[in-house]
């Protein structure tokens, strides 16, 4: 029978000094339950001073990150959403 407790995870590690230091596994200890699938965000989105074409752009761009779960894009990505709003050369 396996015993569950509250604390993190800990192993030893070698510290710099030649002795043991217990590790602490912090990572997924952040008590804060998530639905899956909602990230997150530090600053609220503002597309106010943005033009019409712009602001759908930043739209089409943050949908993109938050479907593929991607903090940022590479330009591979921009120019496949930019082609996805229609956009040819």
């Amino acid at each position: 029978m396996s015993q569950t407790t509250d604390l993190p995870t800990t192993r030893n590690t070698p510290s710099l000094g030649g002795g043991d230091m217990p590790f602490i596994e912090r990572r997924d200890q952040t008590g804060v339950p998530r639905a899956p699938g909602v990230e997150r965000r530090q600053f609220g989105n503002s597309y106010d001073d943005l033009s019409p074409e712009a602001a759908e752009l930043a739209r089409a761009v943050d949908q993109y990150k938050l479907l593929h779960r991607r903090r940022f894009v590479t330009f591979e990505e921009i120019l496949s959403v930019v082609q996805s709003l229609g956009y040819r050369r």
